[in-house]
């Protein structure tokens, strides 16, 4: 029991360093600046991606005596950038990014200036996104989590040598099933109108590795009874997993390819 107790605080713990790790190395983690800019602080979080309908505001925390601008342009097109006036608002300066459509993104610049002084915080590209239900959401993080935490922990009681583990495999399928192929194409569809943009169909790699840890413990879990050392194979597919995991998250995600939609705009003219 004292065993047991301790692989299932090692697996939480591994499973929050994992969930950590994925959401501060994504490419949706607001870019933090915190500088010295003209003999005052500089401070912000400038967003990576913006869910449901309106503009995006960019706020900068900066002196009274500090203006500043807001330069866009959409990503990965050849539009000329628009930069407009940053209005101060309280102790900030604030401008707005205007709403782009699903999986839309904008490439944005902010500048600096006081007196003579100016400085340009980095560059930073955004992702719009729809709104998408906190009941969906919340039980789709929790399932995937719930599935890293099982399948750690079917991995670990393999490495400490327990017999029983099917009930744990079968536990940990359902739950990265659940979370990833059946409520996962639900939010990428509130996000960005598409179920499934990894293989065949894209390069979306959360799509891809959440069907990669599924197929691995299908493999693992159908081994089982058939292989001479099963607690192998589970150890395996928990390490597999927890590789797949730990590439961050949304890398490669859903992206509105402009050329197109210009295209069909001008082809209904």
């Amino acid at each position: 029991m004292k065993s047991s107790r301790t692989l299932w605080i090692l697996s939480v713990l591994i499973t929050i360093v994992s969930a950590a790790y994925q959401r501060i190395t994504g490419p949706t983690y607001p870019v933090r600046v915190r500088q010295v800019f003209a003999g005052g602080e500089v401070r912000s979080k400038l967003p990576r991606s913006y869910p449901g309908a309106g503009d995006c505001p960019v706020r900068v925390e900066a002196g009274e005596t500090v203006t500043g601008s807001l330069a866009w342009k959409r990503f990965k097109t050849a539009d000329s950038w628009t930069a407009v006036e940053m209005k101060r608002v309280g102790g900030a300066l604030e401008a707005m990014l205007p709403h782009q459509p699903a999986a839309g993104k904008l490439q944005y610049e902010i500048t600096l200036r006081k007196g003579p002084a100016e400085t340009r915080l980095p560059g930073v590209v955004i992702r719009f996104r729809g709104d998408v239900p906190a009941a969906v959401l919340i039980v789709h993080i929790l399932a995937m989590f719930g599935g890293m935490l099982l399948s750690t922990r079917a991995g670990l009681g393999a490495w400490a040598g327990e017999q029983r583990l099917k009930a744990l495999m079968l536990w940990t399928l359902g739950f990265l099933a659940a979370g990833g192929m059946v409520l996962g194409p639900l939010v990428q569809k509130y996000a960005f109108d598409a179920y499934w943009t990894g293989w065949p169909f894209g390069t979306d790699l959360t799509d891809n590795k959440t069907a990669a840890a599924v197929v691995i413990w299908l493999i693992a879990y159908w081994a089982m009874p058939r292989v001479r050392s099963p607690r192998a194979w589970a150890a395996g597919a928990a390490v597999a997993t927890l590789a797949v995991f730990m590439i961050p998250h949304s890398v490669l995600g859903s992206e509105l390819d402009y050329s197109k939609q210009d295209g069909a705009a001008a082809s209904s003219k």
